[in-house]
């Protein structure tokens, strides 16, 4: 592409090198005006693919907006270098998971700093390094302390791919998948390490409507996946086991509760299963927890009902989940769909005790009770058939039947379980504990830390069972033989704090400097994928409510701003390597340039949505910064010429003509500034860029319709390359020197205009809607060449009715006009006018007013002639003739063409 346009190999190259050279990027330590701006950190997978530079683009152009703006900017990057991937990789290819990673790591930095991504590269980390995770092995050591860390026996999602236990998190979709690898997940019972999660869900729960920079759909994943419900717990009697504990949120329904349930792992349901050879064989065989249909089967046992002392059935069942409440459940198949379908299977027993509550309910006649039969009625009412409770709302029926049943207490139960970070795996942080027989497990000494990883030994299973020399030690308290526990940690552990890592990187004694933490955090914007909304986001969330407990960190939320970007797809579908339908940004950055494919992504969409990539777009957007430098060049060479010949520039002021013209392009540049900043505020990037381009082609017009006045025309161009900067920063920079700069554009003040968006908006629409009625009426009327165009503005008064329609709610607004003397003695034409108005009440909106309608149509003038090569004239009311006059409205002139 360099053969057709511009040299964009040699000028990213060059302005690269000058500023790694100026250290242009280098965040101090101490600072004023502190703004953090993160991007969700990589896993090095060995190449940058098209979703790392949207996300990687999207934080560049807004740090390097908020430098611009005065801001102290920490814009780091680092690696998510653990993890089942590289060591997967590393036994394919027979190395080891180190050697792998940091060759990716190598790869995809040089593919980072070919895209001009501004980083303080001297604040890089990579979690595999133990200059790293000797910190999450001193923090997993202090949640201990606090009693934030369990250790039990407790069932796990296993991998037997992976050959892994995943948390909860790491299981996806109603057929349970690994995240990873797609492979059915098992249950296995294991001895586990766990973060006490659970400690803080009411907090992390709550906190959540105080998120208001987080987009409302991810907060609603986090309240989602937290799960808070509220209900009541109640005992029921099942024969010789005694008193049976049921979690329910609809007390209300209990009379309608025609079966009881447990879960197959349920205490009961193990015991029966030994006695039991039906209940075994369900629970051995046909219990699916994931299956399209509930199943279940009879014990033989019956529960009494502690409101109505009823005797109903007990069922194994396999849709109730011992994780989830109590693990028995009263069944209301009258008001439950699900309870519904098993009673449908099983022949049991429907019975309707809640009624929709009637429209015209007198709060005290007991409904008829609705036909459940077919479909359970799931939604709140009136109690029927439920003895002294019938004709209750449900609400008051909960609070009554939890007062009156002696074993029933109000309850709160969370689907948020514990976080369970033991991996069977080599590649992660090793868990510093050490296993004595006399001792039992007892944590390595903090002054021993970090516990490295051994050499890789290609196995099958956890290589670091295989590394017998490393795993034998002895017992710190003791002395005695002992053996190092042999799980790694999740790697979500190494993100939930990885953001506070960035502000001090090399500090040997603490995970992280307190008092920079406390001046740089919260992170200001962050970005990332929204496959994150629930693990990521929600382990860092909690990890900073304990560090602000426990560590004197004053914040207890890590980021202010969130945005979750959306996919970058080829012909509607995600770009994957399985379909073939990649495309390499390498192959981008040499073909066009890396502020090609930066300014390509970001004006196609709004950031959080996705777009298609389009080879077309690509080479219009390359050239139209081709077209931008050439403006830029010739405009400078010009000025060369003028100076070397001494010549007078072109006059300071411009006169005639050629003053109404520069006031439109004045006007235009100083819209363009304020609606750009706006949007680079908001990271509404693609809008700020199509102000941009905007005034880019209003530049190339405004040269080609006249001898542009110099000092109008320059800073139009400064404003262009400055407000271009942060997304094509390179070209900016070569532009920003020929206009005559010695600072980088990386550290330029910001344009800065003050002028009324609203205004701008009216003043826009104007021109356009007048431009557009002239278009209509030489295409309708078959004029080829026009000889003279007159665009008339509305006389005052309609601008008065138009204010007084927007602004009264009178039912008879043509009455009201006619109350002004002023109107009223336009006659005829004043009832017209009322009349329009009356019908198009709804939509009306407020213009300019006359002065300043015409004031922009006068500045606008120069476009309508360029366009029909006529002159235009723009009349005022008080010069126009009446048959003309009539027609024009406020925010529509009149118009009149000569053929």
């Amino acid at each position: 592409m360099s053969d057709a346009g511009y040299d964009h190999a040699t000028v990213e190259r060059r302005w690269q090198e000058a500023w790694d050279e100026a250290d242009v990027y280098r965040t101090p330590d101490d600072v004023e005006d502190p703004t953090y701006v993160l991007g969700m950190y990589p896993y090095p997978s060995g190449k940058l693919h098209m979703g790392h530079v949207r996300n990687y683009t999207i934080t560049d152009a807004y740090a390097r907006y908020r430098r611009m703006r005065g801001d102290d900017v920490l814009h780091p990057m680092g690696w998510d270098a653990f993890g089942l991937p590289a060591e997967n990789a590393a036994k394919e290819r027979d190395t080891n998971p180190r050697d792998w990673t940091f060759d990716c790591i190598e790869t995809m930095t040089a593919q980072m700093e070919s895209m001009g991504f501004g980083y303080d590269w001297e604040r890089e980390i990579a979690t595999c390094t133990p200059e790293y995770y000797q910190w999450n092995q001193w923090l997993f050591e202090r949640f201990l302390e606090e009693d934030l860390v369990e250790r039990r026996d407790a069932e796990v999602n296993w991998c037997p791919h992976c050959e892994t236990v995943l948390a909860d998190e790491q299981v996806e979709g109603e057929a349970e998948l690994c995240w990873r690898c797609d492979t059915p997940v098992e249950q296995r019972e294991l001895e586990q390490w766990f973060l006490k999660i659970t400690e803080y869900a009411d907090e992390l729960l709550e906190a959540i409507d105080d998120l208001e920079g987080w987009p409302n759909s991810v907060r609603q994943m986090q309240r989602n996946w937290i799960g808070r419900q509220y209900g009541t717990e109640l005992d029921f009697e099942i024969g010789e086991y005694g008193p049976v504990e049921a979690f329910t949120t609809r007390v209300d329904t209990i009379y309608g509760a025609t079966f009881f349930a447990l879960a197959p792992d349920h205490p009961i349901s193990e015991e029966l299963a030994e006695e039991n050879g039906n209940v075994r064989h369900f629970i051995e065989e046909e219990a699916d927890p994931d299956g399209d249909e509930p199943n279940g089967v009879e014990t033989g046992l019956t529960a009494t009902n502690p409101v109505t002392g009823e005797e109903i059935p007990v069922y194994v069942a396999d849709f109730v989940l011992s994780d989830v409440g109590t693990g028995a459940l009263m069944a209301v198949p009258g008001h439950d769909e699900r309870d519904h379908a098993f009673a449908q299977k099983m022949g049991v027993d429907i019975e309707p005790v809640i009624a929709p509550k009637p429209d015209d309910w007198d709060g005290e006649t007991v409904p008829d009770a609705p036909d459940v039969s077919e479909e359970a009625y799931t939604d709140d009412g009136v109690l029927v058939n439920s003895g002294e409770y019938s004709g209750l709302e449900s609400e008051t029926a909960r609070e009554r039947l939890t007062e009156d049943v002696e074993s029933a207490e109000e309850a709160t139960q969370y689907q948020l379980r514990d976080w369970g970070i033991s991996r069977q795996r080599y590649w992660g942080t090793p868990i510093p504990v050490i296993h004595c027989d006399d001792c039992g497990p007892v944590t390595v000494p903090e002054e021993e830390l970090p516990v490295e990883l051994p050499e890789f030994i290609n196995t099958t299973g956890n290589p670091l069972d295989a590394a017998e020399e490393w795993k034998q030690t002895a017992c710190p308290d003791c002395g005695g033989e002992a053996v190092r526990e042999t799980d790694t940690m999740d790697t979500f552990v190494d993100s939930s704090w990885y953001f506070l890592r960035y502000v001090s990187p090399d500090l040997e004694d603490a995970p992280f400097d307190l008092e920079r933490a406390n001046d740089w955090m919260p992170v200001d914007q962050y970005v990332g994928g929204i496959e994150h909304a629930v693990m990521h986001l929600l382990y860092s969330r909690f990890f900073t409510k304990v560090l602000a407990d426990h560590e004197g960190l004053e914040h207890r939320e890590p980021f202010t701003n969130l945005l979750a970007q959306g996919m970058v797809q080829l012909e509607g579908e995600k770009m994957s390597k399985s379909k073939g339908n990649v495309v390499s940004p390498q192959r981008i950055v040499e073909e066009y340039g890396a502020d090609t494919a930066r300014l390509f992504m970001m004006q196609a969409a709004q950031p959080e949505r996705d777009f298609d990539w389009s080879e077309e777009g690509v080479q219009s957007t390359y050239a139209f910064l081709d077209r931008l430098k050439g403006m830029v060049e010739q405009h400078a060479a010009q000025r060369a010429a003028e100076d070397a010949s001494g010549q007078s520039p072109r006059a300071d002021e411009p006169d005639g003509d050629d003053d109404a013209v520069a006031s439109y392009v004045d006007a235009e540049i100083d819209a363009t500034i304020a609606i750009a900043s706006e949007e680079y505020d908001d990271l509404t990037f693609n809008k700020a860029l199509r102000e941009t381009q905007d005034l880019t082609r209003t530049l190339r017009q405004y040269a080609n319709h006249t001898d542009p006045h110099a000092a109008t025309y320059e800073r139009g161009l400064s404003a262009v390359v400055r407000l271009l900067s942060p997304v094509a920063p390179h070209l900016a920079e070569a532009l920003y020197e020929t206009l005559g700069n010695d600072e980088f554009v990386a550290e330029a003040e910001w344009p800065t205009a003050d002028v009324d968006r609203d205004h701008v908006a009216k003043r826009r629409r104007l021109v356009e809607n007048t431009r557009e009625d002239i278009r209509d009426i030489v295409e309708v009327a078959g004029i080829d060449d026009p000889t003279a165009i007159d665009v008339v503005v509305a006389p005052d008064w309609k601008y008065d009715a138009l204010e007084i329609a927007i602004e009264s709610d009178a039912d008879n607004l043509i009455g009201e006009l006619m109350g002004e003397s002023h109107i009223r003695e336009q006659g005829d034409a004043a009832a017209d006018y009322g009349q329009d108005l009356q019908v198009e009440r709804e939509a009306l909106s407020m213009t300019l007013g006359p002065s300043d309608e015409h004031a922009a149509l006068e500045s606008a003038a120069w476009l309508i002639e360029r366009e029909f090569e006529a002159p235009v004239r723009v009349v005022r009311a008080d010069e126009a003739d009446d048959d003309v006059l009539t027609n024009a409205e406020p925010g529509r002139p009149a118009i009149e063409i000569d053929d």
